[in-house]
């Protein structure tokens, strides 16, 4: 039985999009109270009843996270342009390896917008 599991983790983080236009407001330094969702896919473990416990997705995705909480996020290497579009391709980078079955990474700056990323 194949199902999609999904996580959500919040932080709060400081950016600014050094790219954006001249005059932009994001080329400012502002915050976010960041809402990312990671989901994994895979088949249901007869014996278990369950793709992969809750706890073991916590536990490696978590530490990912404290990286980015209460920082400036342009100062994360790899983040010095920090637009949501980056930051999903930045946490997918590094939670492909480990978390199998891992098939989207969604960031969201605020409740009205949102990236996902499902790989390449």
């Amino acid at each position: 039985m194949p199902v999609e599991l999904c996580c959500k983790y919040h932080f709060a983080a400081a950016h600014y999009l050094p790219r954006a236009p001249e005059g932009h407001k994001c080329r400012r330094l502002h915050g976010h109270s960041y809402e990312i969702e990671i989901a994994v896919r895979g088949e249901v473990d007869p014996e278990t009843g369950w793709l992969i416990d809750y706890g073991e997705i916590d536990r490696r995705v978590r530490p990912v996270v404290a990286e980015l909480d209460h920082r400036t996020l342009n100062d994360v290497p790899g983040l010095e342009n920090a637009t949501s579009e980056v930051l999903c391709g930045w946490l997918w980078e590094r939670l492909r390896d480990r978390l199998p079955g891992l098939c989207r990474v969604s960031v969201a700056e605020t409740c009205a917008a949102a990236c996902h990323y499902f790989g390449e």
